[in-house]
Protein backbone atom coordinates (compact mmCIF):
# COMPACT_ATOMS: atom_id res chain seq x y z
CA UNK A 1 0.00 0.00 0.00
CA UNK A 2 1.25 3.54 -0.52
CA UNK A 3 2.33 5.75 2.13
CA UNK A 4 1.76 9.26 3.02
CA UNK A 5 4.28 11.16 5.11
CA UNK A 6 4.12 14.22 7.07
CA UNK A 7 6.18 17.78 6.26
CA UNK A 8 6.36 21.08 7.37
CA UNK A 9 8.71 21.98 4.40
CA UNK A 10 8.13 25.02 1.48
CA UNK A 11 6.31 23.13 -0.67
CA UNK A 12 8.12 24.51 -3.76
CA UNK A 13 11.17 22.99 -2.66
CA UNK A 14 9.87 18.83 -2.44
CA UNK A 15 11.61 16.74 -4.56
CA UNK A 16 8.93 14.97 -5.90
CA UNK A 17 7.63 14.27 -9.41
CA UNK A 18 4.14 16.38 -8.86
CA UNK A 19 2.95 18.51 -6.50
CA UNK A 20 -0.57 19.18 -5.67
CA UNK A 21 -2.42 22.32 -4.57
CA UNK A 22 -6.15 23.03 -4.40
CA UNK A 23 -7.98 25.46 -6.56
CA UNK A 24 -11.79 26.42 -5.61
CA UNK A 25 -14.59 28.63 -7.85
CA UNK A 26 -14.32 31.98 -7.16
CA UNK A 27 -16.72 35.10 -8.23
CA UNK A 28 -14.42 35.50 -10.95
CA UNK A 29 -12.63 32.50 -11.77
CA UNK A 30 -10.07 30.16 -10.17
CA UNK A 31 -8.83 30.87 -6.50
CA UNK A 32 -6.27 28.91 -5.35
CA UNK A 33 -6.93 27.62 -1.86
CA UNK A 34 -5.00 27.84 1.25
CA UNK A 35 -1.60 25.78 1.30
CA UNK A 36 -0.66 26.88 -2.65
CA UNK A 37 0.46 30.89 -1.31
CA UNK A 38 4.31 29.92 -1.53
CA UNK A 39 3.89 27.87 -4.94
CA UNK A 40 1.64 30.77 -6.46
CA UNK A 41 4.87 33.03 -5.55
CA UNK A 42 7.39 30.69 -7.01
CA UNK A 43 5.12 30.97 -10.38
CA UNK A 44 5.24 34.70 -9.53
CA UNK A 45 1.61 34.88 -9.05
CA UNK A 46 0.12 33.80 -12.20
CA UNK A 47 -0.57 29.76 -10.81
CA UNK A 48 -4.28 30.28 -10.70
CA UNK A 49 -4.79 32.64 -14.13
CA UNK A 50 -2.64 29.63 -15.76
CA UNK A 51 -4.59 26.84 -14.22
CA UNK A 52 -7.97 28.94 -15.82
CA UNK A 53 -5.98 28.79 -19.54
CA UNK A 54 -5.74 25.74 -19.29
CA UNK A 55 -9.44 25.04 -18.98
CA UNK A 56 -9.72 24.52 -14.87
CA UNK A 57 -12.94 26.07 -12.91
CA UNK A 58 -12.17 24.63 -9.55
CA UNK A 59 -15.03 22.45 -9.57
CA UNK A 60 -15.26 19.76 -7.05
CA UNK A 61 -12.87 16.79 -8.03
CA UNK A 62 -11.73 18.54 -11.34
CA UNK A 63 -7.52 17.88 -12.23
CA UNK A 64 -5.38 20.19 -13.90
CA UNK A 65 -1.63 19.57 -14.33
CA UNK A 66 0.61 22.55 -15.36
CA UNK A 67 3.99 22.17 -16.20
CA UNK A 68 6.23 23.92 -13.56
CA UNK A 69 9.00 24.49 -15.71
CA UNK A 70 11.09 24.74 -12.86
CA UNK A 71 9.22 27.16 -11.11
CA UNK A 72 9.41 24.70 -8.40
CA UNK A 73 11.50 21.60 -7.83
CA UNK A 74 8.56 19.15 -8.96
CA UNK A 75 8.59 18.92 -12.93
CA UNK A 76 4.81 19.95 -12.79
CA UNK A 77 2.26 20.95 -10.30
CA UNK A 78 -1.71 19.66 -10.16
CA UNK A 79 -4.75 21.69 -9.39
CA UNK A 80 -7.20 20.15 -7.82
CA UNK A 81 -11.17 21.42 -7.39
CA UNK A 82 -12.25 21.87 -4.14
CA UNK A 83 -15.62 24.05 -5.16
CA UNK A 84 -16.62 26.61 -3.75
CA UNK A 85 -14.42 28.31 -0.97
CA UNK A 86 -15.99 28.12 2.37
CA UNK A 87 -17.83 31.05 3.47
CA UNK A 88 -16.83 32.89 6.99
CA UNK A 89 -14.00 33.89 9.55
CA UNK A 90 -13.33 30.22 10.56
CA UNK A 91 -15.16 28.44 7.76
CA UNK A 92 -13.17 25.05 6.61
CA UNK A 93 -13.66 23.04 4.07
CA UNK A 94 -15.35 19.97 5.04
CA UNK A 95 -13.75 16.62 5.23
CA UNK A 96 -15.61 14.63 2.77
CA UNK A 97 -14.59 17.47 0.05
CA UNK A 98 -11.00 17.14 1.04
CA UNK A 99 -11.12 13.34 0.61
CA UNK A 100 -12.72 13.43 -2.27
CA UNK A 101 -10.38 15.76 -4.07
CA UNK A 102 -7.33 14.36 -2.77
CA UNK A 103 -8.50 10.44 -3.99
CA UNK A 104 -9.58 12.31 -7.71
CA UNK A 105 -5.76 13.66 -8.01
CA UNK A 106 -4.30 10.71 -6.56
CA UNK A 107 -6.21 8.41 -9.27
CA UNK A 108 -5.14 10.78 -11.80
CA UNK A 109 -1.71 10.46 -10.86
CA UNK A 110 -1.17 6.71 -11.22
CA UNK A 111 2.32 5.68 -12.74
CA UNK A 112 3.86 8.63 -10.50
CA UNK A 113 6.13 7.67 -8.03
CA UNK A 114 6.23 10.40 -5.96
CA UNK A 115 3.64 13.34 -5.01
CA UNK A 116 2.95 16.12 -2.46
CA UNK A 117 0.06 17.48 -1.44
CA UNK A 118 -0.31 21.03 -0.72
CA UNK A 119 -3.37 21.21 0.63
CA UNK A 120 -5.57 23.11 3.00
CA UNK A 121 -4.47 20.83 6.08
CA UNK A 122 -4.72 22.75 9.27
CA UNK A 123 -6.17 20.41 11.64
CA UNK A 124 -5.91 17.00 12.79
CA UNK A 125 -9.03 16.55 11.20
CA UNK A 126 -8.03 17.78 7.64
CA UNK A 127 -4.68 15.98 7.54
CA UNK A 128 -7.19 13.15 8.21
CA UNK A 129 -9.31 13.53 5.50
CA UNK A 130 -6.56 14.16 2.44
CA UNK A 131 -4.33 11.23 3.55
CA UNK A 132 -7.43 8.99 3.84
CA UNK A 133 -8.56 10.10 0.48
CA UNK A 134 -4.86 10.27 -1.28
CA UNK A 135 -4.82 6.22 0.32
CA UNK A 136 -8.29 5.07 -0.93
CA UNK A 137 -7.23 6.67 -3.98
CA UNK A 138 -4.13 4.89 -4.37
CA UNK A 139 -5.54 1.56 -5.01
CA UNK A 140 -5.77 -1.18 -8.21
CA UNK A 141 -5.98 -4.79 -7.99
CA UNK A 142 -3.86 -6.52 -10.39
CA UNK A 143 -3.52 -10.20 -9.08
CA UNK A 144 -4.75 -11.44 -11.80
CA UNK A 145 -3.52 -9.60 -14.36
CA UNK A 146 -0.31 -11.52 -16.65
CA UNK A 147 0.17 -10.28 -20.51
CA UNK A 148 -1.68 -6.62 -19.77
CA UNK A 149 -0.15 -5.97 -16.41
CA UNK A 150 2.52 -3.86 -17.73
CA UNK A 151 -0.03 -1.71 -19.40
CA UNK A 152 -1.29 -0.64 -16.06
CA UNK A 153 -0.33 2.55 -14.23
CA UNK A 154 0.55 1.05 -10.74
CA UNK A 155 -0.65 3.62 -7.89
CA UNK A 156 1.18 6.32 -6.49
CA UNK A 157 3.86 5.08 -4.19
CA UNK A 158 4.49 7.99 -1.71
CA UNK A 159 3.10 11.39 -0.80
CA UNK A 160 4.17 14.29 1.20
CA UNK A 161 1.57 16.20 3.09
CA UNK A 162 2.92 19.62 4.22
CA UNK A 163 1.00 21.02 7.01
CA UNK A 164 2.34 23.60 9.60
CA UNK A 165 1.70 20.87 12.27
CA UNK A 166 3.59 18.55 11.10
CA UNK A 167 5.20 17.46 14.26
CA UNK A 168 1.61 17.94 16.24
CA UNK A 169 0.83 14.79 18.43
CA UNK A 170 -3.01 14.77 17.51
CA UNK A 171 -1.98 15.17 13.77
CA UNK A 172 0.43 12.51 14.15
CA UNK A 173 -2.46 10.36 15.31
CA UNK A 174 -5.11 10.90 12.48
CA UNK A 175 -2.41 9.97 9.87
CA UNK A 176 -1.75 6.82 11.62
CA UNK A 177 -5.66 6.69 11.70
CA UNK A 178 -5.84 7.35 8.24
CA UNK A 179 -3.60 4.28 7.25
CA UNK A 180 -5.11 2.03 9.47
CA UNK A 181 -8.48 2.65 7.74
CA UNK A 182 -6.95 2.55 4.46
CA UNK A 183 -5.40 -0.67 4.95
CA UNK A 184 -8.69 -2.01 5.86
CA UNK A 185 -10.37 -0.94 2.86
CA UNK A 186 -8.10 -2.01 0.40
CA UNK A 187 -8.37 -5.41 2.27
CA UNK A 188 -11.89 -5.92 1.91
CA UNK A 189 -12.01 -4.27 -1.78
CA UNK A 190 -9.29 -6.93 -2.48
CA UNK A 191 -11.76 -10.00 -0.96
CA UNK A 192 -14.66 -8.43 -3.22
CA UNK A 193 -12.27 -8.28 -6.00
CA UNK A 194 -11.09 -11.59 -5.74
CA UNK A 195 -12.97 -14.45 -8.61
CA UNK A 196 -15.33 -16.40 -6.65
CA UNK A 197 -13.76 -19.52 -8.40
CA UNK A 198 -10.81 -18.96 -6.04
CA UNK A 199 -13.21 -17.79 -3.18
CA UNK A 200 -15.51 -19.89 -1.95
CA UNK A 201 -16.16 -20.44 1.65
CA UNK A 202 -13.26 -22.50 2.87
CA UNK A 203 -10.69 -20.45 1.42
CA UNK A 204 -12.80 -17.06 2.23
CA UNK A 205 -12.42 -18.85 5.89
CA UNK A 206 -8.74 -18.89 5.81
CA UNK A 207 -8.43 -15.89 4.39
CA UNK A 208 -10.41 -14.25 7.38
CA UNK A 209 -7.76 -16.13 9.62
CA UNK A 210 -4.92 -14.91 8.35
CA UNK A 211 -6.08 -11.32 8.81
CA UNK A 212 -7.58 -12.01 11.84
CA UNK A 213 -4.05 -13.36 13.42
CA UNK A 214 -2.48 -10.58 11.93
CA UNK A 215 -4.14 -8.09 13.19
CA UNK A 216 -3.90 -10.02 17.04
CA UNK A 217 -7.39 -10.99 17.33
CA UNK A 218 -8.94 -14.59 17.97
CA UNK A 219 -10.88 -16.26 15.46
CA UNK A 220 -13.35 -19.38 15.49
CA UNK A 221 -14.24 -21.51 11.89
CA UNK A 222 -17.42 -23.87 11.96
CA UNK A 223 -17.20 -26.16 9.26
CA UNK A 224 -20.29 -27.68 7.67
CA UNK A 225 -20.19 -30.85 10.40
CA UNK A 226 -20.37 -28.25 13.25
CA UNK A 227 -22.57 -26.01 11.68
CA UNK A 228 -25.05 -29.26 11.42
CA UNK A 229 -24.42 -29.70 15.09
CA UNK A 230 -25.08 -25.77 15.98
CA UNK A 231 -28.25 -25.82 14.53
CA UNK A 232 -27.62 -23.19 11.88
CA UNK A 233 -30.04 -24.44 9.31
CA UNK A 234 -30.25 -21.35 7.75
CA UNK A 235 -26.18 -21.19 6.63
CA UNK A 236 -26.59 -24.51 5.63
CA UNK A 237 -29.69 -24.65 4.40
CA UNK A 238 -28.44 -21.80 1.47
CA UNK A 239 -24.61 -24.11 1.02
CA UNK A 240 -26.36 -26.85 0.33
CA UNK A 241 -27.23 -26.62 -3.52
CA UNK A 242 -23.12 -25.95 -3.89
CA UNK A 243 -19.99 -28.85 -3.66
CA UNK A 244 -18.08 -26.76 -1.50
CA UNK A 245 -19.66 -26.40 1.89
CA UNK A 246 -20.41 -23.05 3.77
CA UNK A 247 -18.60 -22.08 6.82
CA UNK A 248 -19.28 -19.44 10.07
CA UNK A 249 -15.85 -17.64 11.18
CA UNK A 250 -16.14 -15.84 14.30
CA UNK A 251 -13.42 -13.24 15.16
CA UNK A 252 -13.35 -11.18 18.97
CA UNK A 253 -11.33 -8.25 19.72
CA UNK A 254 -11.41 -8.12 23.62
CA UNK A 255 -10.10 -4.55 24.83
CA UNK A 256 -10.85 -5.49 28.65
CA UNK A 257 -13.65 -6.66 30.94
CA UNK A 258 -16.94 -4.92 31.39
CA UNK A 259 -16.29 -2.84 28.24
CA UNK A 260 -19.01 -1.99 25.95
CA UNK A 261 -19.51 -4.91 23.61
CA UNK A 262 -20.39 -4.39 19.97
CA UNK A 263 -21.33 -7.42 17.69
CA UNK A 264 -21.01 -7.03 13.46
CA UNK A 265 -22.05 -9.37 11.23
CA UNK A 266 -21.50 -9.50 7.38
CA UNK A 267 -23.46 -11.71 4.82
CA UNK A 268 -20.29 -13.74 2.87
CA UNK A 269 -22.37 -15.15 -0.10
CA UNK A 270 -19.38 -15.83 -2.22
CA UNK A 271 -21.17 -16.48 -4.92
CA UNK A 272 -25.06 -15.63 -5.91
CA UNK A 273 -26.46 -17.22 -8.94
CA UNK A 274 -30.05 -17.19 -6.92
CA UNK A 275 -30.25 -20.91 -7.00
CA UNK A 276 -32.95 -23.00 -8.49
CA UNK A 277 -34.55 -18.95 -8.25
CA UNK A 278 -32.39 -18.69 -10.78
CA UNK A 279 -30.90 -15.04 -11.47
CA UNK A 280 -30.72 -13.88 -15.16
CA UNK A 281 -26.98 -13.93 -16.85
CA UNK A 282 -26.51 -9.95 -16.38
CA UNK A 283 -27.58 -10.08 -12.64
CA UNK A 284 -24.83 -12.34 -12.18
CA UNK A 285 -21.75 -10.60 -13.54
CA UNK A 286 -20.91 -8.71 -9.96
CA UNK A 287 -22.78 -11.37 -7.72
CA UNK A 288 -18.77 -12.37 -6.55
CA UNK A 289 -19.33 -9.28 -4.32
CA UNK A 290 -22.43 -10.51 -2.69
CA UNK A 291 -19.46 -11.42 0.35
CA UNK A 292 -18.83 -7.57 0.51
CA UNK A 293 -21.27 -7.29 3.81
CA UNK A 294 -18.61 -10.27 5.13
CA UNK A 295 -15.72 -8.44 3.97
CA UNK A 296 -16.51 -5.15 5.46
CA UNK A 297 -17.08 -6.55 9.02
CA UNK A 298 -13.90 -8.58 8.87
CA UNK A 299 -11.65 -5.56 7.44
CA UNK A 300 -13.63 -3.49 10.06
CA UNK A 301 -12.46 -5.93 12.81
CA UNK A 302 -9.04 -5.82 12.47
CA UNK A 303 -8.70 -1.97 12.39
CA UNK A 304 -10.50 -1.77 15.65
CA UNK A 305 -7.68 -3.87 16.57
CA UNK A 306 -4.80 -2.17 14.93
CA UNK A 307 -6.55 0.93 16.81
CA UNK A 308 -6.84 -0.16 20.20
CA UNK A 309 -9.91 0.97 20.42
CA UNK A 310 -11.70 0.97 24.13
CA UNK A 311 -14.80 -1.58 22.93
CA UNK A 312 -15.07 -5.37 22.84
CA UNK A 313 -15.88 -6.58 19.24
CA UNK A 314 -17.14 -9.95 17.76
CA UNK A 315 -17.57 -10.26 14.18
CA UNK A 316 -19.89 -12.92 12.81
CA UNK A 317 -19.46 -13.64 8.53
CA UNK A 318 -21.76 -16.28 7.77
CA UNK A 319 -19.94 -17.77 4.17
CA UNK A 320 -22.34 -19.99 1.58
CA UNK A 321 -22.31 -20.15 -2.00
CA UNK A 322 -25.90 -20.11 -3.61
CA UNK A 323 -26.19 -22.89 -6.22
CA UNK A 324 -28.45 -24.51 -8.44
CA UNK A 325 -27.64 -28.73 -8.44
CA UNK A 326 -30.05 -31.64 -7.28
CA UNK A 327 -29.36 -31.28 -3.30
CA UNK A 328 -29.58 -27.38 -3.72
CA UNK A 329 -33.10 -26.33 -1.70
CA UNK A 330 -36.06 -25.60 -3.06
CA UNK A 331 -38.72 -23.37 -3.35
CA UNK A 332 -41.26 -23.94 -0.52
CA UNK A 333 -38.75 -26.09 1.38
CA UNK A 334 -38.49 -25.35 5.66
CA UNK A 335 -35.31 -24.46 7.19
CA UNK A 336 -35.05 -24.48 10.86
CA UNK A 337 -33.16 -21.61 11.90
CA UNK A 338 -30.43 -21.67 14.83
CA UNK A 339 -32.36 -20.86 18.10
CA UNK A 340 -35.52 -23.13 16.36
CA UNK A 341 -37.94 -21.09 14.64
CA UNK A 342 -38.86 -22.44 10.97
CA UNK A 343 -38.61 -20.88 7.59
CA UNK A 344 -40.34 -21.18 4.54
CA UNK A 345 -38.22 -20.65 1.34
CA UNK A 346 -40.41 -19.07 -0.85
CA UNK A 347 -37.25 -18.01 -3.27
CA UNK A 348 -34.08 -19.10 -2.59
CA UNK A 349 -32.57 -15.83 -4.28
CA UNK A 350 -33.26 -14.30 -0.91
CA UNK A 351 -30.31 -16.44 0.74
CA UNK A 352 -29.04 -13.70 2.13
CA UNK A 353 -31.38 -12.95 5.12
CA UNK A 354 -31.61 -16.83 5.53
CA UNK A 355 -27.77 -17.20 6.99
CA UNK A 356 -27.90 -13.82 8.85
CA UNK A 357 -30.97 -15.08 10.54
CA UNK A 358 -28.76 -18.10 12.20
CA UNK A 359 -26.17 -15.66 13.08
CA UNK A 360 -28.03 -12.93 14.51
CA UNK A 361 -29.86 -15.11 16.70
CA UNK A 362 -26.53 -16.25 17.85
CA UNK A 363 -24.98 -13.55 18.53
CA UNK A 364 -27.96 -11.87 20.60
CA UNK A 365 -27.24 -14.61 23.38
CA UNK A 366 -24.06 -12.40 24.21
CA UNK A 367 -26.82 -9.46 24.48
CA UNK A 368 -24.44 -7.14 23.20
CA UNK A 369 -24.79 -3.02 23.88
CA UNK A 370 -25.36 -2.82 19.72
CA UNK A 371 -25.63 -5.78 17.21
CA UNK A 372 -24.95 -4.27 13.51
CA UNK A 373 -25.23 -6.48 10.57
CA UNK A 374 -24.26 -5.88 7.20
CA UNK A 375 -25.26 -7.01 3.83
CA UNK A 376 -25.43 -6.68 0.14
CA UNK A 377 -28.87 -7.68 0.88
CA UNK A 378 -31.41 -6.72 -2.11
CA UNK A 379 -32.29 -4.88 -5.19
CA UNK A 380 -34.61 -3.08 -4.08
CA UNK A 381 -32.35 -0.77 -2.19
CA UNK A 382 -30.58 0.55 -5.59
CA UNK A 383 -34.03 1.10 -6.61
CA UNK A 384 -34.77 2.96 -3.96
CA UNK A 385 -31.31 5.01 -2.98
CA UNK A 386 -29.29 4.24 -5.98
CA UNK A 387 -26.18 2.46 -6.65
CA UNK A 388 -24.01 4.95 -4.09
CA UNK A 389 -26.39 5.45 -1.02
CA UNK A 390 -26.59 2.31 1.43
CA UNK A 391 -29.76 1.90 3.51
CA UNK A 392 -30.06 2.39 7.54
CA UNK A 393 -32.75 0.33 9.35
CA UNK A 394 -33.05 -0.26 13.26
CA UNK A 395 -35.16 -0.97 15.32
CA UNK A 396 -35.06 1.70 17.70
CA UNK A 397 -34.72 5.67 15.94
CA UNK A 398 -32.14 7.19 18.12
CA UNK A 399 -29.64 4.62 16.74
CA UNK A 400 -30.40 4.57 13.66
CA UNK A 401 -30.22 8.61 14.04
CA UNK A 402 -26.52 7.71 15.43
CA UNK A 403 -25.76 5.38 12.79
CA UNK A 404 -26.72 7.89 10.05
CA UNK A 405 -24.14 10.58 12.00
CA UNK A 406 -21.33 8.06 12.06
CA UNK A 407 -21.87 7.51 8.33
CA UNK A 408 -21.66 11.10 7.42
CA UNK A 409 -18.55 11.91 9.84
CA UNK A 410 -17.03 9.08 8.20
CA UNK A 411 -17.82 10.15 4.34
CA UNK A 412 -20.14 7.13 3.79
CA UNK A 413 -23.53 7.87 2.04
CA UNK A 414 -26.00 6.38 3.50
CA UNK A 415 -29.52 7.37 4.91
CA UNK A 416 -32.04 5.95 6.72
CA UNK A 417 -35.13 4.05 5.98
CA UNK A 418 -38.08 3.26 8.24
CA UNK A 419 -39.05 -0.65 8.90
CA UNK A 420 -43.12 -0.46 8.58
CA UNK A 421 -45.07 -2.78 10.58
CA UNK A 422 -47.99 -3.16 7.95
CA UNK A 423 -45.43 -5.17 5.96
CA UNK A 424 -44.97 -7.57 8.35
CA UNK A 425 -47.54 -9.81 8.34
CA UNK A 426 -47.19 -10.40 4.31
CA UNK A 427 -44.43 -12.52 5.18
CA UNK A 428 -46.65 -14.95 7.47
CA UNK A 429 -46.44 -18.57 6.03
CA UNK A 430 -49.07 -21.44 6.37
CA UNK A 431 -46.89 -23.58 7.71
CA UNK A 432 -43.88 -22.11 9.16
CA UNK A 433 -43.21 -19.34 12.05
CA UNK A 434 -42.55 -17.09 8.76
CA UNK A 435 -41.68 -16.80 4.93
CA UNK A 436 -38.78 -15.43 3.79
CA UNK A 437 -40.52 -13.45 0.71
CA UNK A 438 -43.29 -11.01 1.59
CA UNK A 439 -44.96 -8.04 -0.04
CA UNK A 440 -43.14 -7.21 -3.48
CA UNK A 441 -43.35 -3.96 -3.37
CA UNK A 442 -40.69 -2.34 -0.68
CA UNK A 443 -38.09 -5.10 -1.08
CA UNK A 444 -36.23 -3.77 1.16
CA UNK A 445 -37.98 -3.21 3.92
CA UNK A 446 -39.34 -6.32 3.83
CA UNK A 447 -36.30 -7.83 4.27
CA UNK A 448 -35.25 -5.78 7.09
CA UNK A 449 -38.40 -6.93 8.66
CA UNK A 450 -37.32 -10.84 8.02
CA UNK A 451 -34.03 -10.00 10.25
CA UNK A 452 -35.92 -7.78 13.03
CA UNK A 453 -38.10 -10.73 13.57
CA UNK A 454 -34.67 -12.40 14.62
CA UNK A 455 -33.13 -10.40 17.25
CA UNK A 456 -33.08 -10.60 20.58
CA UNK A 457 -35.71 -9.12 22.72
CA UNK A 458 -34.68 -5.66 24.40
CA UNK A 459 -31.13 -5.36 21.95
CA UNK A 460 -30.22 -2.60 20.02
CA UNK A 461 -30.38 -3.82 16.56
CA UNK A 462 -29.00 -1.64 12.75
CA UNK A 463 -29.43 -3.62 9.56
CA UNK A 464 -27.07 -1.79 6.94
CA UNK A 465 -28.59 -2.82 3.12
CA UNK A 466 -25.01 -2.07 1.14
CA UNK A 467 -26.32 -3.89 -2.16
CA UNK A 468 -25.29 -1.03 -4.40
CA UNK A 469 -22.21 0.76 -2.99
CA UNK A 470 -20.69 -2.23 -2.34
CA UNK A 471 -19.31 -2.91 -6.03
CA UNK A 472 -18.78 0.54 -8.38
CA UNK A 473 -20.14 -0.71 -11.93
CA UNK A 474 -19.38 2.71 -13.56
CA UNK A 475 -16.18 4.76 -13.75
CA UNK A 476 -14.64 6.00 -10.87
CA UNK A 477 -14.93 8.56 -8.88
CA UNK A 478 -13.45 10.54 -6.11
CA UNK A 479 -11.64 7.91 -3.98
CA UNK A 480 -13.72 4.85 -5.09
CA UNK A 481 -12.26 2.63 -7.92
CA UNK A 482 -14.52 0.48 -10.12
CA UNK A 483 -15.31 -3.19 -8.74
CA UNK A 484 -15.11 -3.22 -4.60
CA UNK A 485 -15.45 -0.69 -2.68
CA UNK A 486 -14.97 -1.63 0.73
CA UNK A 487 -18.06 -0.12 1.60
CA UNK A 488 -19.15 0.91 5.46
CA UNK A 489 -15.91 -0.20 6.66
CA UNK A 490 -15.05 3.44 7.99
CA UNK A 491 -18.44 3.30 9.44
CA UNK A 492 -18.07 0.66 11.61
CA UNK A 493 -14.97 1.33 12.51
CA UNK A 494 -16.22 4.73 13.86
CA UNK A 495 -19.39 3.46 15.14
CA UNK A 496 -16.72 1.32 17.35
CA UNK A 497 -15.38 4.20 18.53
CA UNK A 498 -18.51 5.72 19.36
CA UNK A 499 -19.66 2.59 21.44
CA UNK A 500 -16.33 2.96 23.29
CA UNK A 501 -17.09 6.53 23.78
CA UNK A 502 -20.72 5.71 25.21
CA UNK A 503 -22.82 6.79 22.24
CA UNK A 504 -24.97 4.10 22.78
Amino acid sequence: MSTVNLSNAKPSGLKVDALVVGVTKGPKGVVLAAGADEVDKAFKGRLASTVATLGGTGKKNEVVKVPSFGAVTAPMVVAVGLGSAPEGKDAAYDAETLRRAAGAVSRALAGTAKVGLALPTDTPQSVSAVAEGALLGAYDYQAYRVASKAEQKSPVDAFTLVTSSARDRNVKKAMERAHVIASAVHLARDLVNTPPSDLPPAVFADEAVTAAKAAGLSVEVLDEKALKKGGYGGILGVGQGSSRPPRLVKLTYRSGRGKRHLALIGKGITFDSGGLSLKPPTAMEWMKADMGGAAAVIAAVTAIARLGLDVNVTAWAPMAENMPSGTAQRPSDVLRIYGGKTVEVLNTDAEGRLVLADVIVRASEDKPDLMVDVATLTGAQLVALGSRTAAIMANDDDVRSAVHDAANRSGEQMWPMPLPDELRPSMDSQIADIANMGDKYGGMLVAGLFLRDFVGEGLKWVHLDIAGPAWNDSAAHGYTPKGGTGAAVRTLVLLAQDVADGTF
